[in-house]
């Protein structure tokens, strides 16, 4: 069993259009690390010049926000879903 992130549409364009990546990263830092090698310029539309996920970015493992968890040290295991969801601002 794999551990898998799902892409927002927005950031799609940097994973070749993949909805859904494997990864075999341990936490959400190393996740992000892992597609940041993978995906070259992800890392700078999730994480903020402090190595913090940014303000309008909600990452969830399994439907639960990291800010609750552990943040950037939040752990992921096989079976885990990680997703990145854009905050969207109405007017």
């Amino acid at each position: 069993m794999s551990k898998k992130v799902r892409i927002p549409t927005p950031l799609r364009k940097l994973t070749n259009n993949e909805e859904i990546v494997e990864i075999k990263a341990g936490t959400i830092g190393d996740a992000i690390v892992e597609l940041q090698t993978r995906f070259p310029g992800i890392k700078e539309r999730l994480v903020d010049d402090r190595g913090e996920v940014r303000r309008f970015v909600n990452v969830y493992v399994n439907e639960e926000d990291i800010r609750f968890l552990q943040n950037l040290q939040t752990p992921i295991k096989d079976g885990d879903e990680v997703s990145i969801i854009p905050a969207i601002a109405g007017g």
